[in-house]
């Protein structure tokens, strides 16, 4: 259970550096600014909740963490597809992004899941 935990903290580090990385190479103009800062904020916030959740005070706490990070998946998808739309030259590196975010928020989904069938 350990190692999955870590696995999944070092998972979701790693997407927010990725999306950091990611949008260096955007264009900045009055739309993008505002689709940059969004995306930045919500796939950063995925790691940071998933961090606080591993620290839970109880499994309430736990549970409620994860619902946080899964809503800030979805976001970062949500993000990801505007920054797709309005920068085609980047839609690839956006697919494989939104690919990882929704990956993440399966594995989300399924740990709320087991949690509410230990309650």
């Amino acid at each position: 259970m350990e190692n999955k935990r870590r696995d999944l903290e070092e998972r979701t580090t790693s997407f927010g550096i990725e999306i950091i990385l990611f949008i260096k190479n955007l264009k900045r103009d009055i739309i993008a600014i505002p689709l940059i800062s969004q995306i930045v904020r919500s796939s950063t916030s995925i790691g940071a909740n998933y961090r606080e959740a591993t620290g839970a005070s109880s499994r309430k706490d736990f549970k409620n963490k994860l619902y946080i990070c899964k809503k800030e998946c979805k976001e970062t998808k949500h993000w990801l597809e505007l920054i797709a739309e309005t920068n085609p030259e980047h839609k690839d590196k956006c697919r494989i992004l939104w690919k990882e975010a929704q990956e993440l928020t399966l594995i989300l989904s399924q740990a709320i899941i087991t949690l509410e069938k230990k309650q």
